[in-house]
């Protein structure tokens, strides 16, 4: 699903930057991305896919971790 149509950001692009990048914030969001740079409208949309993310990258990390662990 497109976040921000004015720079073609996707939820998978937020996804796939907060597992390669470890991106936490929608400051890092930004300066990667260019999300919410130009009309705005997509601010609430990304830090909702981001928040998503990030719990997401969270839950694995802690799954891989109980794996080893085992």
């Amino acid at each position: 699903m497109y976040v921000c149509l004015c720079n073609s950001v996707t939820d998978t692009h937020i996804h796939q930057l907060v597992r390669t990048e470890g991106v936490t914030t929608m400051r890092e969001l930004r300066e990667h991305l260019g999300v919410a740079t130009q009309c705005g409208k997509c601010a609430k949309c990304a830090k909702d896919v981001l928040r998503e993310a990030v719990s997401e990258a969270r839950d694995e990390a802690s799954c891989s971790d109980m794996l080893v662990a085992v």
